[in-house]
Order: C-alpha cells, then sequence, then structure tokens
C-alpha cells in the first residue's frame, strides 16, 4: 500500500507532463484503432462470404457481360442447387457525391441466396410483385431518410436510362459483418429499359450466382462451369464468393500495407513519447531514490516503483483511449461510410490495447529504471538541492 501511494503521488506530481503524456497514449491508441478498423472494414466483404457461393463473371473483367442463356447450363451442373444473376448499374443518387452500391437482381433467387438479408414477410411480398420495387439496406435508409413507399431515381452511369424506384423494403443485416447499405431492383425491369434504349446490351448478365451443396464442390464445379464455356465468344471465371471479393481488395493491397506499417509505427511513436518521460522523471528524482536506496530499499523495488509509475500513465492512457474510440469510430462512419459500410470496432481490438499498453509501459520504464539501479548512493545524493 506505501509503495502504491509512492507510485501514485509520484505519476502525478508534475501534472501537465502527465497529462500531455496520457493524451499523447490516447491519440496514439485511438488512432492505431482507427487504422486497424479501417484495414477489418477492407475485408468486411470478405468476412461475410459465404463458403457455399459461387460467383460466374467474364473471364477478361467485371465490366463484361454474359449472355443470359448461360443460367440454364449453369444449373445442370451436378452440385450447383440454385442460380440467381444480376448486373452493376452504378447509377447516381441527385449526384456523384452520393455514392453507394446499387445492383439489379433476379430477385427471388437472389434473396434464397442470401438470408442473411433480413426482410419483413410483408414487405418482402410487396417487392416482388412490384416490377419498380427495390430493396435498401438499413443504413443506406438512414442516410437519406428513405422511408417504405418513398421515390427514388437513379441516374443511370453503365446503362444509358434513368430509372424510378419505389422502396418497398428496407432490410437489415443477420451478422454484424453484413453490408447494410446496398440498393438492389428487379433485373427484368433494368432489361426491359435497355431494350428500348440499347437493344444490343438487352439479355445480358454482368455476373451469375451460384449455390453449392458443399464447399468441397467449389473447385471442381468452378472447373466444369468454366469449361462449358471455354473457347466461346465470353469465356466464364468461376470462384468462391470470398475470392470474388478478395480480387477486388487485391487492387489496393499495396495501400494496406501502407496502413498497416503507419498503426505500428503509432505504437512505438508513443512508446518513445512514454520512454521519454520516464527518462525525465527518473533523472529529476535521481537523488529521492539515493535516499530510498539508503533506507533500504533495494533495486528491484526502486525498479518497481518506476514501473509502476510508468504503468500508470499508460494505463489511464488506455481506459481513455479505449473509451474515446467508439466516439471517434461513429464520427469516422459518419464522414466515410459511403465507402466503409461495415464498419465496426472489434472488442479484440481493445485486448490489443492492454497488450500494447503493457509493452510501452514496460519498455518505457526499463531503462529509467536500470539508471536509477546502477546510479552510486553518493552520486545521487550530490543532485539534491
Amino acid at each position: 500500500m506505501f509503495a502504491f501511494k509512492i507510485i501514485l503521488k509520484n505519476a502525478f506530481r508534475h501534472k501537465t507532463r502527465t497529462l500531455l503524456t496520457i493524451g499523447s497514449v490516447v491519440i496514439a491508441l485511438v488512432a492505431f484503432g482507427l487504422l486497424r478498423t479501417v484495414v477489418s472494414a477492407w475485408y468486411a466483404g470478405v468476412a461475410a462470404s459465404s463458403a457455399t457461393r459461387l460467383v460466374t463473371r467474364n473471364s477478361i473483367s467485371l465490366t463484361f457481360p454474359l449472355p443470359l442463356s448461360y443460367k440454364d447450363k449453369i444449373r445442370q451442373v451436378k452440385g450447383v442447387t440454385d442460380v440467381s444473376w444480376g448486373s452493376w448499374f452504378g447509377g447516381i443518387y441527385i449526384n456523384e457525391k452520393n455514392f453507394f452500391a446499387n445492383f439489379a437482381v433476379e430477385p427471388r433467387s437472389y434473396l434464397k441466396l442470401y438470408p442473411e438479408y433480413i426482410i419483413s414477410p410483408e414487405q418482402k411480398s410487396a417487392f416482388l410483385s412490384d416490377r419498380r420495387g427495390a430493396v435498401v439496406g438499413i443504413k443506406l435508409a438512414q442516410r437519406f431518410g428513405w422511408k417504405v413507399g418513398d421515390l427514388v431515381t437513379l441516374k443511370g452511369t453503365n446503362y444509358p436510362v434513368d430509372l424510378d424506384f419505389v422502396i418497398r423494403a428496407i432490410y437489415r443485416g443477420r451478422d454484424k459483418s453484413t453490408d447494410e447499405s446496398q440498393f438492389f431492383f428487379h433485373w427484368d425491369y433494368l432489361n426491359e429499359s435497355i431494350k428500348k434504349a440499347a437493344p444490343d446490351r438487352a439479355d445480358e448478365a454482368g455476373f451469375f450466382m451460384e449455390s453449392i451443396s458443399g464447399p468441397l464442390l467449389a473447385p471442381s464445379i468452378s472447373s466444369q462451369i468454366d469449361a462449358m464455356f471455354k473457347n466461346s465468344l465470353a469465356e466464364t471465371l468461376t470462384e468462391t464468393e470470398k475470392s470474388f471479393q478478395l480480387s477486388f481488395i487485391s487492387m489496393t493491397e499495396a495501400l494496406l500495407m501502407v496502413i498497416q506499417l503507419v498503426s505500428f509505427v503509432i505504437i512505438a511513436i508513443i512508446m518513445a513519447v512514454a520512454a521519454n518521460t520516464m527518462a525525465m522523471t527518473v533523472r529529476e528524482r535521481i537523488g529521492e531514490y539515493a535516499i530510498l536506496k539508503t533506507l533500504g530499499f533495494g533495486g528491484p523495488r526502486i525498479a518497481g516503483i518506476i514501473l509502476g509509475e510508468s504503468m500508470v500513465i499508460v494505463t489511464a492512457g488506455c481506459v481513455l483511449g479505449i473509451v474515446l474510440t467508439y466516439p471517434a469510430a461513429h464520427a469516422f462512419r459518419a464522414q466515410l461510410g459511403a465507402f466503409f459500410p461495415v464498419f465496426n470496432v472489434s472488442r479484440r481490438l481493445f485486448l490489443f490495447y492492454a497488450a500494447a499498453s503493457a509493452l510501452v509501459g514496460l519498455v518505457a520504464a526499463v531503462f529509467p529504471a536500470w539508471k536509477a539501479i546502477k546510479t552510486p548512493i553518493a552520486e545521487g545524493l550530490r543532485r539534491l538541492g
């Protein structure tokens, strides 16, 4: 108890310095947490992928379409239990700043393939029965203040048509990793509009989605599908949903590596800041430690006092960092939610906070403690007064 009182009083003897150090720890941990959450958000689509879903696209690029007739051949592959299809519409709502994912799908099979989209039976029925009906995620609806029954117009970018929709359903995600900021509608509605505006682009799908009877069948089924269309005018590339998502992430892999590197550099910087604070503290109190030695305090106890002071400072910063991470993440999500539809702070991140803080506190105290122990009593007493 006596040692704890000494540690606590020493930690806050220079309040300004201590508060600035704690503030540095807080800022560093929150910055680290946001950067790591950005990386996790980037991989959110991968985490939400199902092992029993495949995606078939044009082997050249996702921007090249596939004939709609492919769906009947894909259904015949053994192990394929259901097939759906869709096209990326890429429509603009009001202006270019309002970016969000919007695409046309075959509604019944698509909703069957994605049970993680929770829709009430009444809204689902209304959507399926309305050719102009659209389904939006709860986050997207909250972003624009949409509600069921609202009229929404999207200006075409990939297709030369503007489409009017009636919001018939708002879905929620079954899991935390489910993207709740999507907008999807009837593929038939888009196709009928394309037949009038650009007939040569009608009856084409941007991608096919297949559910399979087991994840172990994915490689063989993928090979069979691609073999059927080999040497055709539109060859295919079939891969698991996870691989499909990773193909997009690979385009920004270098950026992700930089973000991860910067996150660890932040921890190294705060380690240096804490070490500097403890070095200054020990240098100022070297005479006091000499007195403690004359009173019978051994090296381990003095080292424990210095380590304890360091741990008090970083622990305070860690606790405040945990408390402030949530509002910081909320503010980040509010500003960049369109680019990171799934931006959830993982509780495991706080375990890293604790581990990083313990490491910082330990490293910051090692050299100052060694110096305090090794300094002779006579030399330390000379610094008094």
